[in-house]
């Protein structure tokens, strides 16, 4: 029996292809599991089900009456299935439902438009007033967003100014290419914008982005930029940040391939990135300090590289290289140091986790089904699991929240308190 005053978590999954049965299916699933009643709903429904995402809401306010649930379409869907056992349902009909017990959590849900967001050089109080939820309160936020209305990147930095440090995850919908994404909000179908979640209390949001990159090569110093074009770089040549020559970008990068080997050499050809150093002030980078961002393009009679982001003279970057082997290895290595950093802070109860992972990821990196999850369930096989295949992923690097590409994001909810 849990205790009265301990946070539950459950995660269901049906791959039924009728939407009433799934539906019946995950409800009733859920409710064995959870005892006493379900503060907050997470639902995501795969976009095999686009056609009738406007039942969806209608058929579950019959089914299960809770106070706040949030959910959106995905590509794929992940949870947990009759059998126990987690799994990401891909590319068919699948519905995943997760119920929260939140004893001392405030939960606020929210649905904005683009057209209400203030402009970025609004005070602080503008964002907090169109939320409902206090700075003082130090929300921690789960998001889900229309990829084409949302003005994603403006919300993100927004919500970064007014709840700094607040961990926010979460990612972008999906729909069947033709009918649109699909947000649902407290028994509501909303087609544009952003719905979510703002939980305050006794609940701590803790975040694993795992960009599944390795770097190549030395880091390099920008000295020349312009918008997201790199112009001139200059090579770091040891941990203490002592400079070499100064080079344009892709003279860089053609003697940085000769170097490589002949397996990365042909990688670097459809799988090359830049990392933005996320920590100016560290020297001695590891996975994870880095803002993974596309190639865009190069100028070859200047030799400049064009990028996803914006540069400046003096920042750090570091070329990279994606494949499966790196990606499962940069997970793993996340997902190590996590277990061990809250083996070191002592007992901790975590509840439940979601995930959100790119399209570009599963079964069609890895060649083979539920990779991402499994390795999450060998570290924290006790820990309930859901989530969607996302159009793009919403996470914390280096204090700042971004919007990221083949990358797997993890939220994992735990007690603010080990009261029982």
């Amino acid at each position: 029996m849990y205790a009265q005053n301990q946070m539950q978590w459950v995660s269901t999954l049906s791959t039924r292809p009728s939407l009433e049965s799934a539906l019946k299916e995950v409800v009733e699933q859920a409710e064995r599991s959870l005892e006493g009643p379900a503060d907050l709903g997470l639902i995501f429904i795969s976009s095999a089900f686009a056609s009738e995402y406007s039942r969806l809401m209608p058929l579950l306010a019959e089914m299960l009456p809770i106070p706040a649930i949030v959910g959106c379409g995905g590509g794929g869907v992940i949870g947990t299935n009759q059998g126990g056992v987690t799994e990401e349902a891909e590319g068919s009909p699948a519905v995943s439902l997760s119920l929260a017990r939140l004893p001392g959590v405030k939960v606020t849900t929210f649905h904005v438009s683009a057209e209400q967001l203030p402009d970025l050089d609004s005070p602080p109080d503008t964002w907090v007033d169109l939320l409902g939820v206090p700075a003082e309160e130090k929300p921690q936020f789960i998001i889900l967003a229309d990829p084409f209305s949302a003005k994603i990147n403006d919300l993100l930095q927004g919500l970064d100014y007014a709840y700094q440090g607040a961990p926010k995850v979460g990612g972008l919908a999906g729909g069947d290419g033709t009918r649109g994404a699909a947000l649902f909000c407290n028994y509501r179908l909303y087609r544009e914008g952003t719905v979510g979640v703002a939980l305050s209390g006794n609940i701590v949001l803790e975040t694993i982005v795992a960009q599944g990159c390795r770097p190549i090569g030395r880091p390099y110093r920008v000295t020349e930029g312009e918008r997201n074009i790199l112009l001139k770089l200059e090579e770091q040549t040891d941990d203490t940040g002592s400079a070499g020559a100064q080079r344009s970008p892709l003279e860089s990068l053609r003697e940085l391939v000769q170097t490589l080997s002949e397996e990365d050499r042909e990688l670097a050809q459809h799988s090359l990135f830049v990392g933005l150093v996320s920590d100016e002030f560290k020297l001695r980078l590891e996975p994870g300090d880095f803002l993974i961002r596309n190639l865009l393009g190069v100028d070859p009679k200047v030799g400049a590289i064009a990028i996803g982001d914006r540069v400046r003279p003096g920042q750090r970057i570091q070329f990279h290289l994606r494949d499966a082997r790196t990606s499962a290895e940069d997970l793993e290595i996340l997902l190590s140091r996590y277990q061990l950093s809250i083996e070191d802070r002592g007992r901790s109860r975590s509840a439940g986790a979601l995930m959100f992972s790119c399209l570009g990821r599963g079964e069609g990196l890895y060649g083979e089904p539920n990779f991402d999850s499994r390795l999450f369930g060998k570290y924290f096989n006790n820990i309930p699991l859901s989530g969607f295949f996302c159009n793009g992923e919403i996470g914390p690097v280096g204090g700042s929240t971004f919007l990221h590409g083949y990358t797997s994001v993890f939220g994992i909810c735990r007690q603010n308190s080990f009261d029982s």
